[in-house]
């Protein structure tokens, strides 16, 4: 939760950088919603949704601008209010000023978790997901946690 500095009258964002609740957020999972997913394959976005499927996780594709289409055998949805069953965690790929839209439908969908990607920083969306009762990971990619984590595979 977002902490306020009585001083200053400031609310200071917390995210996850323990490895400990990192990895336990990444071991409890199942349902990752990739925000930004690309078809592509020279995209990041693209080979991160390859891995995280290895993993044993269902990684659903949000993108707009190729909804209706497959991604890794996956249907694109359009926003993430179009899913329909339970999210774990959002994984953000968009730029920082882009986070902060879709932070809140993650909110508005029930999302248990917001994960902005290497590079990915919003400080203001960060405070509102966590005021909103959402674990928020920034600046990460759990492409990169899983293996330095040791993350056991997500049993089928």
């Amino acid at each position: 939760m977002p902490v306020k500095d009585e001083e200053d009258e400031i609310e200071t964002v917390m995210p996850l950088t323990a490895d400990q609740d990192i990895r336990d957020l990444l071991t409890n999972a199942r349902t990752i919603a990739m925000v930004g997913a690309s078809d592509r394959p020279d995209r990041p976005s693209y080979g991160v949704m390859a891995m995280l499927q290895r993993h044993g996780y269902r990684v659903i594709p949000v993108n707009p601008q190729i909804t209706g289409e497959h991604v890794h055998g996956e249907y694109v949805f359009h926003d993430l209010a179009q899913i329909g069953v339970p999210i774990d965690i959002v994984d953000i790929f968009r730029r920082p000023q882009a986070a902060g839209e879709a932070v809140d439908e993650a909110i508005a969908s029930g999302a248990k978790a917001v994960w902005m990607q290497l590079g990915v920083i919003n400080e203001e969306a960060a405070a509102r997901a966590e005021a909103a009762g959402l674990q928020v990971v920034m600046d990460r990619c759990p492409a990169i946690e899983i293996p330095r984590l040791g993350v056991p595979r997500i049993p089928a």
